[in-house]
């Protein structure tokens, strides 16, 4: 199955990490939408990102770095399966955020994938309407509970 994804992250604490390519990023206290896609196994690319960091999980997209920072943790998975179109790029540009320029679109045009912001009420609302506003009215949005 193939989709599009959005992870919540929170991150506890303000941190700098080492992102491949990009370089040291400072990330703040807060929340973070990462918008994904998955053009074939979709459940596979979700249950990737949600792994324990110390699973020596190789590091290959920008978002498996933050993830591995000591502070982050996604709290919830929102995501829909789409059969015919990747819907990644549009739901990003129609969440109004802070954003972290360049994180997660280095095979697109984007501003960027990663977006932040202190509310996580505000993200959530933000990241939802993108579905709607890109025709994605059937999605799930999924409860991460800690381990």
């Amino acid at each position: 199955m193939k989709g599009t994804y959005v992870l919540i992250i929170e991150n506890h604490a303000d941190i700098e990490v080492e992102i491949g390519k990009i370089g040291r990023i400072e990330f703040k206290k807060g929340f973070y939408a990462y918008v994904g896609s998955a053009l074939s196994g979709l459940e596979r690319r979700i249950e990737r990102h949600l792994r324990n960091p110390g699973d020596n999980k190789r590091l290959h997209w920008h978002i498996d770095y933050f993830l591995m920072g000591p502070t982050v943790e996604v709290k919830e998975v929102v995501f829909a399966a789409e059969m015919d179109a990747r819907k990644e790029c549009e739901i990003a540009s129609k969440i109004d955020s802070e954003y972290i320029e360049n994180f997660g679109c280095s095979d697109c045009s984007c501003k960027s994938h990663l977006f932040f912001s202190t509310s996580l009420t505000q993200l959530k609302e933000q990241t939802y309407e993108s579905f709607y506003e890109s025709g994605l009215e059937h999605f799930l949005a999924t409860k991460i509970n800690p381990v």
